[in-house]
């Protein structure tokens, strides 16, 4: 009986951790024409602080700690992404409508939504 052909392909891929996630990357020489939107983990974070902000301004939770209770988290990591929801309006709008690629981390972005809003394009987006 003869034996069946094999054809074994050799693609060089590069594995990378984004996230948590892994992520399959080509080789440097391959262009990919990739569009990379934003990324759902931001979305959602952002979506989140929404909620969490109109909880507390319509009084079905007075502290943040009760909300954290609440919500079966920390209220250390309350505090931190509850401020995505005073980021100024044009970032929101460049993040969540257009779908514009941050350059900066969810953690990072938390400590932007500080800055007064005049300055905050300029430090999330280049």
């Amino acid at each position: 009986m003869a034996e069946p052909e094999t054809l074994r392909v050799h693609i060089p891929l590069t594995l990378r951790n984004r996230g948590g996630r892994p992520r399959i990357l080509p080789p440097k020489e391959i262009e990919v024409a990739m569009d990379r939107g934003q990324d759902a983990r931001l979305l959602r974070a952002i979506g989140r602080a929404w909620a969490w902000r109109r909880r507390l301004e319509r009084g079905d939770v007075t502290t943040i700690a009760d909300l954290a209770r609440e919500e079966g988290i920390s209220d250390r990591y309350v505090s931190r992404v509850i401020r995505l929801a005073w980021l100024a309006p044009s970032v929101l709008e460049r993040l969540v409508l257009r779908r514009e690629p941050t350059v900066l981390a969810i953690i990072d972005l938390c400590g932007v939504a500080e800055r007064p809003w005049a300055e905050q394009p300029e430090k999330v987006f280049d």
